[in-house]
């Protein structure tokens, strides 16, 4: 399972924090053609041996790598501007499907549920703070891109990046809180961050912009709280 835990970290790191929204572009402007395509996919082959630190280990992370580039390009592809949220979702839930694959052939693990409970917190924990701080703040931002793009953003004064550091603050916050047993914690954070928008909102007068703080808000804190509850589940509390 150990192994597994660190395949989807090193895909997590290889997708999200190594990869710059320039190679992204790069990629969607010369599809296959794009040498940084193939420097992506052998990164998460890299990044496999690497948190494996075996080099027996070395077809499977050939495997990921292969696999790896082979969905990138299907997506590439297959998106359009009106659908790249929904070939996002299929993109990583192809990427996670096959790293689960490449486990069970390679490692053929024997599962059962006290070896799942068993497992080292590092791991456990340092998957689920990548996915909600860098992981989940990409996916509420392609989930809501549709939405975000009906705003008026004329006016629009706050800082660089103000909004996707405030999300990774606050999923952290109700991750840790219920990691802690501190449920009271979330409707403290959730009431603060109500005072402090309430401005905003009472100054724009946006019904829209009301709905899209509140499904924004909503989408953080469900993640979070997801996340926590899974974690805690592995963890055998």
């Amino acid at each position: 399972m150990i192994i597994l835990l660190k395949l989807i970290l090193a895909h997590f790191i290889g997708d999200f924090l190594l990869q710059s929204k320039h190679w992204v572009e790069k990629k969607e402007q010369q599809k296959g053609k794009s040498i940084v395509l193939y420097l992506h996919a052998m990164m998460h082959g890299l990044l496999v041996l690497l948190f494996l630190w075996d080099i027996a280990y070395w077809s499977l992370a050939m495997s990921i790598t292969l696999l790896h580039g082979a969905i990138d390009i299907i997506k590439l592809y297959a998106q359009r501007p009106n659908n790249k949220w929904r070939w996002f979702l299929i993109d990583q839930a192809l990427h996670l499907v096959t790293i689960v694959a490449v486990w069970v052939v390679w490692i053929k693990p024997d599962i059962d549920v006290l070896e799942l409970a068993q497992q080292p917190y590092l791991w456990i924990f340092s998957t689920a703070l990548l996915f909600i701080t860098a992981v989940s703040g990409i996916i509420v931002q392609v989930l809501m891109t549709n939405w975000s793009k009906a705003l008026n953003h004329d006016n629009n004064h706050s800082l660089p990046n103000a909004g996707k550091y405030i999300g990774m603050l606050e999923r952290l916050f109700v991750f840790t809180f219920i990691i802690t047993g501190n449920w009271a914690g979330i409707g403290f954070l959730l009431a603060a961050k109500s005072v402090f928008r309430f401005g905003d909102l009472k100054e724009s007068k946006s019904r829209m912009l009301t709905e899209y703080i509140l499904i924004g808000t909503l989408l953080s804190f469900g993640i979070a709280t997801i996340s926590a509850l899974v974690t805690l589940q592995l963890m055998g509390v």
